[in-house]
């Protein structure tokens, strides 16, 4: 097998391209993290702001908002065992990051015709920069 070449430099992203790297980690740790926890509707509000409460704790995040919906889980066992494993159908999430004036704002959600748990850009923007404007020159007298 032949190695892979790591670059010389790495590619020089802007600080809105950065930001949406990161909230796409964010996301995917979420996903890859919590999914097959034990849920049910009685703990599905602890397991959600557990979650927000463990993201929020990384760089750049300014608010993390989860849901669980536990009615969207397969069955669940019977009496003190009546609970179903978090799966991707029951999450929604939506992460707001902050870098100086950069922002951005991703959401997961499940697609039902894609079968598929859903990462996606919800809006991206970076406050323009002020351009300097220089003195006007005088005239010499």
């Amino acid at each position: 097998m032949t190695p892979v070449r790591m670059p010389t430099r790495p590619p020089r992203l802007t600080p809105r391209e950065a930001l949406l790297f990161e909230a796409g980690i964010k996301l995917g740790g979420i996903f890859h993290q919590y999914l097959g926890t034990p849920v049910s509707a009685k703990t599905a509000g602890g397991l959600a702001a557990a979650i927000a409460g463990a993201v929020s704790l990384q760089p750049f995040v300014h608010r993390v908002t989860v849901g669980i919906d536990v009615a969207r889980g397969g069955p669940t066992g019977k009496g003190r065992y009546a609970y179903r494993y978090l799966t991707p159908e029951m999450l929604s999430v939506r992460v707001h990051l902050r870098d100086g004036p950069t922002r951005v704002v991703v959401g997961m959600s499940y697609r039902a015709d894609l079968r598929y748990p859903l990462m996606h850009v919800v809006s991206a923007s970076s406050a323009p920069r002020s351009r300097r404007t220089a003195a006007p020159r005088r005239r010499p007298a």
